[in-house]
């Protein structure tokens, strides 16, 4: 077939590789509630964008493999999530927006319920590993990614070895979050010791003794929330003093923060 793809192929082009099935004993990667939610993405693109929207693709095999990358970009989403960044899109785009724009529209929509970055709830997350029931979090979503990926493994792996596991939780519960469902952090039981300080009040009060910002700070002694001694702690002591070179600065770095 050529030409431009008639209203029709939004609704009955499969998501995928012609013929690729995803029931049980499929190879398919895709499930059947994504490509259902992708098929529901296209056909309000094509409502709302027109012509545009047609005249991006010129067949059916076009449609199809852009239909599957969408699929594969959006796997875990849920559909109120999706439905709302298709209604951003009629505020933010003229033209069907790229995978990229769209996942951007997505994670900006976390930022509308006060949740942090996945990154930076990652970074929290692991500044607080060792003392999570007395920390005051920037959202339960952060406390509660945390705890299902283990405040152990925080504190003691790579970030190229747990960062995956977070993201994976965080992304849940931001889900749940945008769905309405309400999170608390459990109360500590007791009061937390209050004659040594935390790891996070002594960063902010180095930061303040050594005259940097306190995103400086958290960051060169990130090295803090790993176990003393340890070989994890020792290679990101030896980024926080490169990063210090690479700054032009010249400080002392804490062996550890407890008294």
């Amino acid at each position: 077939m050529s030409g431009s793809p008639t209203p029709s192929w939004t609704s009955t082009t499969p998501t995928g590789e012609r013929g690729a099935g995803s029931g049980p004993g499929s190879n398919d990667p895709i499930g059947v509630d994504t490509k259902r939610l992708v098929n529901m993405i296209f056909a309000r693109f094509m409502t709302i964008y027109g012509h545009k929207f047609k005249s991006t693709f010129q067949s059916e095999d076009e449609i199809r493999i852009a239909k599957r990358e969408w699929a594969l970009s959006l796997q875990g989403y849920s559909e109120a999530e999706l439905v709302l960044a298709v209604n951003r899109c009629k505020e933010s785009f003229i033209w069907m927006p790229a995978i990229a724009e769209f996942l951007s529209l997505l994670r900006r929509d976390y930022e509308s319920y006060g949740l942090p970055t996945t990154l930076d709830a990652y970074r929290e997350a692991c500044m607080a590993a060792d003392h999570p029931r007395e920390y005051d979090w920037s959202h339960p979503a952060v406390y509660h990614a945390g705890r299902a990926t283990d405040w152990f493994r925080l504190r003691t792996e790579e970030k190229s070895q747990v960062f995956r596991d977070f993201e994976h939780n965080y992304r849940t519960l931001c889900r749940r979050v945008v769905d309405g469902e309400s999170l608390e952090v459990p109360v500590a039981m007791g009061l937390p010791d209050k004659s040594s300080n935390t790891l996070s009040e002594f960063i902010i009060a180095w930061g303040k003794e050594q005259g940097v910002a306190p995103e400086q700070a958290a960051t060169l002694l990130y090295y803090l929330s790993k176990p003393k001694n340890s070989p994890v702690r020792a290679h990101f002591r030896q980024q926080a003093q490169a990063r210090m070179e690479h700054w032009g600065l010249a400080l002392p770095l804490p062996d550890d923060f407890r008294g």
